[in-house]
C-alpha cells in the first residue's frame, strides 16, 4: 500500500512538471539604458464635469433624463417643489403694493403742506365759503405769535419735516417689500438645476419625490464630448513637462498607441503622495474611450541616474490582461503563479520593459495565450 501511495506521488509529480515544461519558457533578463522613459498608470475623465447640489430644501419635483441623455446649456435638469416659494411671493408683492400706496400718498402730502400750507384737510375743511375759517386764521396766528404761543416759520418747517419722515419711511417700506421679492426669486432660480454647458447626466443622486437638504448632491453632468486622461506623476517629472507636449498613451481595451497633448499641470503637489496631477487632451477622433478607463502615459525621465537604471524586459507575448491590469504568468516548479506587473515603455515589436513585479532570472511562460488549454 505504501509503494503504491509513493508511484502515485511520483506520477503527480511527473505530470506536475511536464505541465509546466508544456509552456514555453522565458528567463527574465535586464537591459541597461531602458528607463529613459516611465510609464504612469491614469484615469479617462472628462473634459468638464458638475455635480449640481440642493440650494434650497424641498422635495424633488422632476427630473428630466437618465444616465446617458443629452442636454444643452441651459436646459432644465432637476426641479424642486417650490410652492411654499411662490406663496412667500405673491405675499411679498402685496406688501410691495401696499408700501408704494403709502408712498405716493406721503408725497402728495408733503407737496400741499409745501404749497399750500395754510389748506384745510380733513375734518378741518371749513362749510359754506370758508369765511369763519379764513377769519380765524387771520385773526389768530398773528395774535399767537403776538403773544409768544406760536411761531408760524417754525410750525410750517416742523410740519413739512414730519411729512418728510413719512416719505422717507414709505419709501424704506418699498425697497424691502422688493428685497424680499428678489430673495425669494433668487430661491426659485434655485429651485430649478439647469444644465451649465452641453453634456449628459453621467449619475443620478436621488429619484422624483426624496426630500432634500441644501448641499445635498443631487446629479453628476459632464462633457463627454472632450476627454482627457488624469495622472498623477512623481514630482521630480514636473519639470520634464509643459503645456503643449505630445507623448504617447494607451487606454485600455484600445490596442492603438495614440497621441495626447499636456493641457494642464497642476502648481502644487500632492503633501501625502510627493505627486503632481496632469492632464493630457484626447484627440476627439478617440470616440470609444469611455470616462473611468484605464490608461497609460509615457513620460520622459532626464535623470541621469534613472536613465542608467537597469529594467527587466520581457516578451510582449507573455503579457496578460486581467480587467485593466497586465500580468504575467511566473512558473515556479511545479507552480504557475499569476502576477500583477508595472509595464513600461516597448523596446521594439517584440518586447517591453517591466517597471516592477518581476525579478531577472525569474521564469515566465512566454506565450501563454496559447499555452493556457494545456495547463
Amino acid at each position: 500500500m505504501f509503494n503504491l501511495l509513493i508511484r502515485i506521488n511520483i506520477i503527480i509529480l511527473i505530470f506536475g512538471i511536464s505541465l509546466v515544461q508544456a509552456g514555453e519558457r522565458y528567463t527574465v533578463q535586464s537591459r541597461d539604458g531602458v528607463g529613459t522613459r516611465i510609464t504612469i498608470g491614469g484615469t479617462v475623465v472628462p473634459f468638464r464635469e458638475v455635480t449640481l447640489s440642493a440650494q434650497i430644501p424641498g422635495r424633488v419635483k422632476e427630473i428630466v433624463g437618465e444616465e446617458g441623455d443629452r442636454f444643452g446649456k441651459g436646459m432644465t435638469l432637476i426641479a424642486i417643489d417650490d410652492t411654499e416659494l411662490l406663496a412667500k411671493h405673491g405675499a411679498a408683492v402685496a406688501q410691495m403694493m401696499n408700501a408704494d400706496a403709502t408712498l405716493r400718498n406721503a408725497n402728495m402730502q408733503y407737496s400741499r403742506e409745501l404749497w399750500s400750507p395754510n389748506s384745510p384737510s380733513g375734518d378741518k375743511v371749513p362749510g359754506g365759503m370758508g369765511m369763519p375759517f379764513m377769519m380765524d386764521r387771520v385773526l389768530t396766528d398773528p395774535m399767537s405769535s403776538f403773544f409768544g404761543g406760536s411761531e408760524p416759520a417754525l410750525d410750517r418747517y416742523t410740519d413739512l419735516n414730519s411729512y418728510s419722515t413719512r416719505i422717507d419711511q414709505a419709501h424704506s417700506a418699498l425697497l424691502q417689500a422688493r428685497s424680499q421679492i428678489e430673495q425669494i426669486n433668487a430661491k426659485l432660480r434655485d429651485a430649478v438645476g439647469k444644465a451649465p454647458f452641453d453634456g449628459v447626466i453621467t449619475e443620478k443622486l436621488v429619484e422624483v419625490g426624496d426630500t432634500v437638504q441644501p448641499g445635498q448632491p443631487l446629479l453628476k453632468f459632464s462633457d463627454v464630448d472632450h476627454l482627457q486622461i488624469k495622472v498623477d506623476i512623481p514630482a521630480r517629472l514636473g519639470p520634464n513637462l509643459k503645456k503643449g507636449d505630445t507623448l504617447s498613451a494607451r487606454i485600455d481595451a484600445i490596442e492603438k498607441p495614440l497621441d495626447v497633448k499636456v493641457e494642464q499641470i497642476f502648481p502644487i503637489a500632492d503633501r501625502q503622495r510627493h505627486t503632481i496631477t496632469v492632464k493630457f487632451d484626447l484627440e476627439p477622433a478617440y470616440a470609444k474611450a469611455r470616462p473611468g478607463q484605464y490608461a497609460e502615459v509615457d513620460i520622459h525621465d532626464i535623470d541621469v541616474d534613472v536613465s542608467q537604471e537597469s529594467l527587466v524586459v520581457i516578451p510582449q507575448s507573455a503579457v496578460v490582461r486581467r480587467g485593466s491590469l497586465p500580468a504575467v504568468y511566473v512558473l515556479e516548479e511545479t507552480k504557475r503563479e499569476l502576477r500583477l506587473v508595472r509595464l513600461g515603455k516597448k523596446i521594439n515589436a517584440d518586447y517591453i520593459s517591466v517597471l516592477s513585479g518581476l525579478a531577472e532570472g525569474e521564469i515566465i511562460d512566454r506565450n501563454p495565450s496559447v499555452n493556457q488549454n494545456n495547463l
